[in-house]
């Protein structure tokens, strides 16, 4: 079975200016929407990125958007509201996400499938406290000088005052995403196991 390459880039410290959007029940139509799901591609959906919110009906700027505003333009975190990822189960929401250079997204909650496929496709998905949350969009808030880091090893948020904030994360994706591991990675993590079962099963059923 030959040796698989890790589709993911591994997540271990990320630092950034974090982009606010305190709004509460962003689906995953407003995330990505439907037009943009005719690719099977995980590159290029960066344009459709909340797109109904980015754009007028005639594809102009909404330049009071904060994706297009510096420096949240440049963002890899984003803080949200409560309920993100709801809606329709698209892995194109994640890609999208990811393909604009998000690799972490905040919120008090997360749809349960919509959370799911963020760690399939290197997204670290943080749910903390209300008030927690509230108080990193206030950090967001004052700009370029506002940066905050997020430590996965120790699981903690350090904000640009220096506080920190810790957050609980499950240890079997805490690790998937350490080390870049995908499904398909994760698979051919039993290749030696593969392997005997297929020679094993040959061997008891050579009809086959």
């Amino acid at each position: 079975m030959p040796k698989a390459k890790k589709k993911m880039d591994k997540f271990t410290t990320l630092t950034s200016v974090a982009a606010p959007l305190p709004m509460i029940n962003i689906d995953t139509d407003m995330i990505i929407p439907k037009q943009y799901l005719k690719t099977i591609k995980r590159t290029g959906l960066k344009e459709g990125l909340f797109a109904e919110l980015r754009y007028d009906e005639n594809g102009k700027k909404d330049e009071d958007f904060v994706l297009h505003k510096a420096p949240y333009d440049k963002a890899q975190i984003l803080i949200a509201g409560d309920n993100f990822g709801c809606g329709s189960s698209r892995e194109h929401a994640p890609w999208a996400l990811l393909d604009f250079g998000f690799r972490c997204v905040i919120a008090p909650s997360f749809a349960d499938i919509f959370y799911n496929n963020c760690f399939k496709n290197g997204i670290l998905p943080i749910t903390l406290p209300q008030e927690e949350v509230d108080k990193l969009l206030d950090d967001a808030s004052r700009g370029a000088n506002a940066t905050i880091t997020v430590d996965l090893e120790n699981q903690e948020i350090k904000g640009p005052d220096g506080g920190t904030i810790t957050f609980e994360i499950d240890p079997f994706r805490k690790r998937c995403l350490l080390e870049g591991l995908d499904d398909i990675a994760l698979t051919f993590e039993k290749g030696d196991y593969i392997e005997r079962f297929e020679a094993e099963n040959a061997a008891a059923r050579p009809w086959i």
